[in-house]
């Protein structure tokens, strides 16, 4: 999976033909989750609301 941000330990990456609806996958070494593109809402996964911000 392509890396296109790495900021404060956290990888933003994108497949280009993964499942809708648009996403990017925000990963940590200890947490995941994925991000709706259009509302920046997420979808699944766990990740602390300090470390999203």
């Amino acid at each position: 999976m392509p890396t296109f941000f790495t900021f404060y330990g956290i990888k933003i990456q994108l497949f280009h033909n993964d499942h809708a609806p648009p996403h990017f996958h925000a990963v940590s070494a200890e947490y995941e989750i994925l991000i709706n593109i259009k509302t920046l809402e997420v979808m699944e996964g766990n990740m602390p609301k300090n470390k999203q911000k």
